[in-house]
């Protein structure tokens, strides 16, 4: 576990900062700024001990007047100053700046609990399932529990099912040999064999169609794999952790997937809360979404309590994907150096500007129009049925998993 070093003039300085890292589960020890300490270390520091920062300590300044975030650069280390009316959103900055980069934002002790359970889980070799809401974080959970576990030095290889095409599935899994089909000029070792010695992902597992499932059933269980066109099984040390937006219990009632494959996958299941059931985290991952979207001399937007406040209240029905998509555009199209309540376009708003950008004339390329229009058509057809999408691929005249590809190829598209 990642210790920060915390000066006792900083902890002192701001109260609160200490209880607030160890809310969200980074633990901190105290240290004196001018003492030693590893060159890897980062360290949080008040900004009048700035004559002993290096480059990766945090230098925080608790005062009154306009909030700031000053990015490392040219060696010098990042600075951020807040007083009492931004100390929540400041404080869960500092929180996105000491992350690990591998550990998901976080900013409920809630959602700091189920992370100590991923990394518990972690030290095992056990399959994971990983059940979630579309664009709640279940590849970062995934991505989290790799390199909390021994498998970290190993490659950690996702593959959505979804987006793969089922003539293709089994052999881009398991491999291939040399002639196995047509086109297979080569042969290839598939992408259970590309992540040996470490961790893949199955995301969208639902969508595998029954007949894969059961070879994929006797991977998990004899830890090997049958390459298409082969007659000897290759072995295989891989972690399994798969990933679903759907509730497999269901699947499996309705005939859709295997049990027994269920309960193989479900060894340890861990289940994503959607976005609006964790309001505390909203902010942590608006500070780690502007983050990654500041350029590296670009001024830091910092929310206003009146945006944070209209970003705590929605509900988030596309989860962290709708947020993301809400920051970046209030990031491009703010009007002040803060991002305001009014630069939010979120619901109405979204829809507004959608809409305007839909009248506005431009050139239209045939293979455009047709995505288009099949798209429009899918989205009827899943309207008409409630979302049911057998009765929808029936309404189309297509095979359920054809719907399913395509959702994908529109979901990439998006």
């Amino acid at each position: 576990m990642v210790v920060i070093g915390l000066s006792a003039q900083a902890a002192e300085a701001n109260p609160a900062l200490e209880a607030w890292l160890k809310g969200v589960g980074i633990a901190t020890t105290r240290i004196a700024a001018d003492a030693p300490a590893a060159r890897d270390a980062v360290r949080i520091l008040d900004l009048s001990e700035k004559p002993h920062a290096r480059h990766r300590d945090i230098l925080v300044a608790f005062r009154e007047g306009t909030p700031s975030y000053q990015q490392a650069a040219r060696g010098f280390p990042a600075e951020v100053a807040f007083g009492y009316d931004d100390m929540t959103f400041g404080l869960a900055l500092v929180a996105e700046l000491v992350r690990p980069e591998f550990r998901p934002a976080c900013g409920e002790p809630e959602s700091a609990a189920f992370l100590a359970l991923a990394a518990r889980i972690a030290a095992s070799d056990a399959t994971v399932l990983v059940l979630g809401e579309t664009g709640t974080g279940k590849e970062g959970v995934a991505r989290f529990i790799h390199e909390s576990s021994s498998r970290r030095e190993g490659p950690f290889v996702p593959v959505n099912c979804a987006a793969l095409p089922e003539t293709m599935l089994e052999a881009m899994l398991f491999g291939h040999q040399k002639g196995a089909f047509t086109g297979a000029a080569g042969a290839s070792d598939g992408l259970f064999r590309a992540a040996e010695g470490g961790t893949l992902l199955l995301d969208e597992i639902a969508e595998l169609p029954l007949a894969l499932q059961a070879k994929l059933l006797r991977a998990l269980q004899e830890r090997e794999v049958l390459p298409v066109g082969a007659t000897k099984a290759v072995p295989i040390n891989v972690r399994v952790v798969a990933a679903a937006n759907r509730d497999l219990a269901t699947e499996v009632a309705e005939g859709r997937f295997r049990a027994d494959l269920y309960w193989r996958l479900n060894v340890m299941p861990l289940l994503l809360k959607p976005l609006a059931e964790r309001r505390l985290d909203v902010r942590a991952i608006t500070a780690a979404l502007l983050l990654r979207h500041l350029g590296p001399t670009e001024a830091f937007p910092w929310p206003t309590q009146a945006a944070l406040d209209r970003l705590l209240t929605h509900g988030w029905p596309g989860n962290v994907r709708e947020l993301d998509n809400v920051l970046q555009r209030a990031m491009l199209l703010r009007l002040g150096d803060r991002i305001d309540a009014n630069d939010l376009t979120i619901e109405a708003g979204t829809l507004a500007a959608a809409a305007s950008v839909r009248s506005a004339p431009r050139p239209v390329r045939l293979a455009d129009a047709a995505r288009s229009s099949e798209a429009e058509a899918i989205e009827e057809a899943l309207a008409a049925t409630g979302g049911h999408r057998l009765q929808a691929a029936a309404r189309l005249g297509i095979s359920e998993r054809t719907l399913r590809y395509r959702l994908a190829e529109m979901r990439a598209a998006a």
